[in-house]
């Protein structure tokens, strides 16, 4: 009697155990205003695989790992150098390609005035950003990174899409912070193939990111145009004035830009005259040399040593770098502006930043 005494006390207090640690994950939710305060990005999602378990289904439908983020690269991350003074614990450097997105300097960067590199008399003070566009395209840079510190919140969710497990990811405020005049956005892109970097080739046109349901028909209707897996990556993307301000408030923008004379980021308009940042520039044409056909970051090549101008060999990364990349005219390429202006590539860094814009 003792004994079934005792069996009882047991069930019902792991009963009542399991009521109250379904109740209390009942109660978890994310903060609404949270996500309102961030853009909702999409990114498929999986677990880890099991020793046991194979993770090639994954692996075809373009998911990542969680304890991975999947950075896009299109300036100064063109470079394996470069990338890691940013993120030191990158793996898998490699090239792609970022579909129907332009590249172009079209915004000023107040790190620039900060550093002692931009000249408001002449314009030359934009940074690069990239911006969607159907029918252009850029070869990038994509590495993963670990996810630390880099995440809000994820929240699952059943998939519409065909995949498993779904749902949205939120950017941390470290993240924010860290790229504050851009919308941080998950993009679609695609990988160079080995064969398109020996051929000097890009992929095949990719679809639209607005109709991921016309991917799957496309990709299925031809087989002698077959196309890479189409995956997602980060990257900064052109924001707003209005965007800005209602992150970092007015007070945070007056410090930025205003007290440098800047009176807008993203309102430049194309017979504006605003020009590259010759010293950012430089940096970002060298990174794009150094990364070569493979995404070697330069594993032959030192900054700019053996440089050999804007029609010289530097492989698929540095000519898409030169033919991909705009003025805010969005007409002018780098290379069109490198040659009217061929002094850029002369001008050395201050001192102090040799290393940071070396290429």
């Amino acid at each position: 009697r003792h004994s079934l005494n005792n069996s009882m006390i047991v069930i019902v207090a792991y009963l009542t155990l399991i009521l109250a640690t379904s109740s209390a994950f009942n109660c978890i939710e994310i903060p609404r205003h949270s996500i309102a305060r961030y853009p909702i990005l999409s990114l498929t999602m999986t677990t880890n695989p099991t020793p046991s378990s194979s993770s090639s289904d994954d692996d075809e439908n373009g998911t990542k790992n969680l304890d991975e983020i999947t950075i896009l690269g299109f300036g100064s991350l063109l470079s394996l150098q470069s990338s890691r003074l940013t993120f030191p614990t990158l793996r898998n450097f490699r090239l792609g390609r970022v579909p129907n997105h332009r590249r172009v300097f079209a915004h000023p960067a107040s790190i620039f005035f900060k550093r002692n590199i931009a000249n408001l008399d002449t314009l030359e003070m934009s940074s690069l950003s990239c911006e969607y566009e159907e029918g252009h395209s850029f070869v990038c840079s994509i590495f993963e990174v670990p996810n630390e510190g880099l995440t809000a919140a994820v929240a699952t969710s059943d998939s519409d899409d065909g995949n498993e497990r779904s749902g949205s990811w939120i950017p941390s405020q470290a993240f924010l912070e860290r790229e504050e005049e851009f919308e941080i956005a998950m993009v679609l892109y695609e990988e160079l193939t080995p064969m398109d970097a020996k051929n000097g080739t890009s992929m095949v046109p990719m679809r639209t990111e607005t109709s991921p349901s016309d991917d799957t028909t496309a990709s299925s209707s031809s087989s002698a145009q077959k196309q890479p897996p189409v995956q997602k990556g980060v990257i900064c993307r052109r924001s707003t004035d209005e965007a800005y301000i209602a992150q970092w408030g007015q007070v945070h923008w007056e410090n930025q830009y205003t007290k440098y004379g800047v009176k807008t980021i993203w309102n430049w308009e194309r017979d504006s005259g605003l020009r590259p940042c010759p010293a950012y520039l430089r940096h970002c044409v060298l990174a794009s040399w150094n990364c070569g056909n493979n995404g070697d970051g330069g594993a032959t090549k030192s900054n700019s040593d053996g440089w050999s101008g804007v029609d010289g060999d530097g492989g698929l990364c540095y000519d898409s770098f030169l033919d991909d990349t705009y003025l805010v005219d969005r007409k002018t390429t780098i290379r069109e502006y490198l040659k009217q202006f061929p002094e850029v590539m002369a001008m050395e860094p201050p001192e102090s930043l040799r290393e940071r814009y070396g290429g």
